[in-house]
């Protein structure tokens, strides 16, 4: 009886052992045991951990290129603000430019518009001189809105007389005189001979002054009529002119 009690013992001691076997190696087939879940969870983990990098690396680069595309159009923004103003800059210069232009055009018309002094724009003073004897200064003042010009010299006529006297060739200026508004021009007129030399002296009391035209041929326009002194203007046939010039100083030097 004690045999077969120790037989059965160790037959369920070798059967439970089995079992035990049994159970393990199924749990190890079916991806339950420890070893299958360890890689598991070692691959959730990379997976997990591998993920969000992946997704913060995606989202930076999207950032970046989204920061590129920006800065891109910040400079195309940049770039279009400064051609337009490159544009106005210019469209400045054009109105600049159209500006000069316009002022030169306009000097270019006081240029074309300038005008003949006679009688009728101009003003014109007969004084006699004490130094040198025997002068008369004519002064001719332009009153006119425009710039005019005092060409040759004074066309002078006392009196009744029926010629004007000669001019002084030596006396002529460089250049034309011009009077804008406002200016004076000037001429002296010899009235006698200093030493008493002159003939057929007589006093006068009026004066015309006739002005030259371009041509410097006869005269043109009206003529002007200053005063003379009341006592009158002694005058003999050795009367003569000046050219017209720019500073009285030119015009008493003869």
């Amino acid at each position: 009886m004690s045999s077969i009690r120790n037989l059965r013992t160790r037959f369920l001691t070798v059967a439970a052992t089995g079992t035990l076997a049994a159970l393990s190696l199924t749990a190890c087939d079916d991806g339950s045991g420890v070893r299958a879940e360890t890689p598991s969870a070692h691959t959730s983990a990379l997976t997990s951990s591998s993920t969000p990098a992946s997704s913060g690396d995606s989202s930076s680069r999207d950032d970046a290129k989204s920061g590129a595309s920006g800065s891109a159009q910040g400079t195309q923004g940049s770039s279009g603000t400064r051609g337009s103003s490159g544009t106005s800059g210019a469209s400045g210069t054009n109105v600049s430019a159209a500006g000069t232009s316009a002022s030169g055009g306009g000097r270019s018309g006081a240029v074309s518009g300038t005008v003949t002094c006679e009688g009728s724009r101009t003003r014109t003073v007969a004084a006699l001189l004490t130094r040198p004897v025997n002068h008369m200064l004519l002064t001719v003042t332009n009153t006119g809105g425009s710039t005019c010009f005092l060409y040759g010299y004074p066309s002078v006529r006392f009196g009744s007389a029926q010629s004007v006297p000669p001019v002084i060739e030596d006396s002529k200026p460089q250049a034309v005189v011009t009077l804008k508004p406002g200016e004076s021009g000037y001429a002296s007129v010899n009235l006698s001979a200093a030493d008493g030399s002159g003939a057929h002296g007589n006093t006068e009391k009026s004066l015309t002054v006739y002005f030259q035209g371009r041509s410097g041929t006869g005269s043109t326009g009206t003529g002007a009529h200053p005063a003379l002194p009341a006592k009158g203007v002694y005058v003999d046939d050795s009367v003569k002119v000046t050219y017209w010039q720019q500073s009285m100083d030119d015009a008493i030097n003869w």
